[in-house]
């Protein structure tokens, strides 16, 4: 008896140990940030540095600003895109699909989270940079294609099967008894779905969305390939565009004999890293909301 009580002692402890050390990462990595951030605060003060569209790293000026819009701009044409992509996918795997049909899909979309980024950035720069050229064309707009549009198409792909599987476990896990109340007042299957089962997966359905934003957010090599890199404040979705991610992976290790280089990306890092655990918690306050 003692044996068993404290084997179960030992595993909880362990198990205590584990999540205390995976919450204090988060912390040790923005601790370590700040610290190498820290230095590039006696060059430009931090309105300067985020607010200030003045990118000239000879110069000692690095204002971030064009790559925090060029981010956001990314990431909403992506999430915009993907959305209700994948929750119309979700709802009819989860509740219209046959068996049959819903079990060559799911692998299927399995697969897209396993294909390599720069898989996709291939992909994106030999079929939707031509597709958006064309479209920008038609349009009378001047573009190469490599913008804001089609790194949010590949990215919004690049997301589908996060939100789809998780939205859709979600919205299988709703008691079927409330499927079957509503139906037996006289509802139809999709008023159930809108009414009923919507409103009881809403909290997992909103989770799912904050996992999708969290990988496009951070997402690099894709995006880097087909965003274009200009750093400037863009004004449309056919502009290019240079989002935070990809400034860190084009500069770092580079030219880091310039003066406060290292300590500017280290705050784009930095600045990267508090924008999305400000979207979690938004988005956390929302779920407590509904629930």
């Amino acid at each position: 008896m003692w044996l068993r009580r404290y084997k179960d002692i030992v595993s909880s402890r362990l198990m205590l140990s584990a999540t205390i050390f995976s919450a204090l990462l988060v912390i040790l990595i923005a601790l370590g940030l700040v610290q190498k951030s820290i230095p590039i605060f006696s060059v430009q003060s931090l309105g300067d540095l985020l607010f200030s569209s003045s990118w000239h790293p000879l110069k000692g000026e690095f204002g971030l600003y064009p790559f925090i819009v060029g981010t956001f701009a990314v990431t909403a044409v992506a999430m915009v895109i993907a959305i209700p992509l994948c929750l119309l996918t979700s709802i009819y795997l989860a509740e219209y699909a046959p068996g049959r049909l819903r079990g060559l899909a799911k692998p299927v979309i399995d697969l897209l989270a396993g294909i390599p980024p720069v898989v996709y950035g291939l992909w994106g720069i030999l079929v939707i940079v031509p597709i958006v050229r064309e479209i920008a064309a038609l349009l009378g707009i001047a573009s190469n294609g490599y913008n804001i549009l089609t790194a949010g198409i590949v990215l919004a792909i690049m997301v589908f099967p996060v939100i789809i599987s998780i939205s859709e476990e979600v919205i299988k896990n709703v008691p079927h008894e409330m499927r079957e109340a509503s139906m037996a007042l006289g509802g139809t299957k999709w008023q159930a779905t809108k009414l009923v089962i919507w409103r009881g997966a809403f909290p997992g359905i909103v989770a799912a969305i904050i996992l999708g934003f969290s990988r496009a957010f951070g997402e690099t090599m894709a995006v880097l390939m087909v965003v274009g890199n200009v750093a400037k404040v863009p004004t449309s979705v056919f502009d290019p565009a240079y989002p935070l991610t990809a400034l860190i992976a084009n500069n770092y290790g580079e030219m880091m004999s310039i003066p406060m280089y290292d300590s500017a990306l280290m705050l784009a890092a930095l600045v990267l890293l508090i924008l999305v655990f400000l979207f979690n918690v938004g988005a956390r306050l929302i779920l407590i909301k509904s629930e």
